[in-house]
């Protein structure tokens, strides 16, 4: 995929009131645009991924994978609080001169897609072929098809909901306070909360997985004292993502995944559902313990004319991004039935 940036120009309003100013946004593309431009596959990433599909996604984005580059133009823009070339905390605020750091706004999931919506109509984009994404990724692309539902063709929504439950706000909690109690965030500087980070990340990685995942893949012999695989899994996730992300970008990303709430503002839920025009397909993971199946049965009721599928995984929540080949499947087949003369 190859990178992009853009620059807006001007005020950018957030929903809380609070505006941000000139922002940036890095996006990839793959694939090129058809002479009628509606053969675009929108990819909205999830909570610590960049804009690269390729990179995160394996086996997703190629010439004959699901996303065709043969076929479609493939693009992902990274969201606003990340950390991976669009603005976020990290950004100068042209107020004080100065990096925003603890200053940085709540950004919610409309915003990151008022910002898809500033590139969309930069790039001269009129349709979009389909828009997806995982977990957050799917916040997006559900709120992309209530805001603008002339606007995509196909939604596929995977592993998601139309709320961020209790459930999923508790754990965002639990990480930020681990963020917290890290002294070092109170200053200051790009590395900052870092041990708070990897311990954030530690909590994060429990409700990615579950019970079977953990007992199966990282299961000791009963001779072992100490040197557990469980803590060295733990440990090297930990240090993974502290090498490439930073604890600002996260505390603002999982204040994002809090405020999501689609009936926000349109009458409840179910009516924000009942404005999607998007042909749609809800996929669950059977063994995930951050989005439940009857949670996604729930979304899909409400959605008119879509369908369910539910997929089963050993690797709960993450199984998004394990089970590809179960998901080319499921999606395709569904593309060919709605869509016979575009696939």
């Amino acid at each position: 995929m190859t990178e992009h940036q853009f620059q807006h120009k001007g005020e950018f309003k957030l929903e809380n009131g609070q505006s941000l100013h000139n922002i940036q946004i890095a996006y990839h593309t793959a694939g090129e645009l058809n002479a009628a431009k509606d053969n675009v596959i929108w990819v909205c990433h999830a909570m610590t991924a960049n804009s690269d599909v390729a990179d995160w996604w394996p086996n997703m984005v190629g010439d004959g994978l699901l996303f065709d580059t043969s076929k479609y133009f493939i693009i992902c823009a990274n969201y606003l609080g990340s950390c991976y070339g669009t603005a976020g905390p990290l950004s100068i605020n042209p107020k004080t001169k100065q990096k925003y750091y603890h200053d940085f706004p709540l950004i919610t999931i409309r915003d990151m897609v008022n910002a898809h919506e500033l590139l969309r109509q930069q790039l001269g984009i009129p349709k979009i072929f389909m828009v997806t994404g995982g977990s957050i990724g799917s916040f997006q692309a559900l709120e992309y098809s209530i805001m603008y539902p002339s606007l995509i063709d196909n939604l596929v929504f995977i592993v998601s909901g139309a709320f961020a439950s209790p459930w999923n706000i508790a754990f965002n909690e639990s990480q930020r306070l681990a963020i917290h109690a890290d002294s070092s965030f109170k200053n200051k500087h790009d590395s900052a909360g870092l041990q708070g980070l990897k311990a954030a990340r530690s909590i994060a990685l429990l409700s990615y997985r579950n019970a079977a995942t953990y007992n199966k893949t990282q299961h000791d012999p009963e001779e072992k004292l100490g040197d557990f695989k469980a803590i060295s899994y733990q440990q090297y996730q930990g240090d993974k993502l502290i090498k490439r992300f930073n604890a600002y970008s996260y505390n603002s990303i999982t204040r994002s995944f809090d405020s999501h709430n689609v009936g926000r503002d349109r009458g409840g839920i179910e009516k924000a559902l009942a404005k999607i025009q998007a042909k749609s397909l809800l996929i669950a993971i059977s063994s995930d313990m951050l989005f439940f199946p009857d949670e996604i049965k729930e979304v899909h009721k409400h959605i008119p004319n879509s369908q369910y599928i539910e997929i089963d995984s050993l690797f709960g929540h993450d199984g998004f991004l394990i089970e590809t080949e179960q998901l080319t499947a499921v999606i395709r087949n569904f593309l060919k039935n709605q869509n016979a003369d575009k696939v």
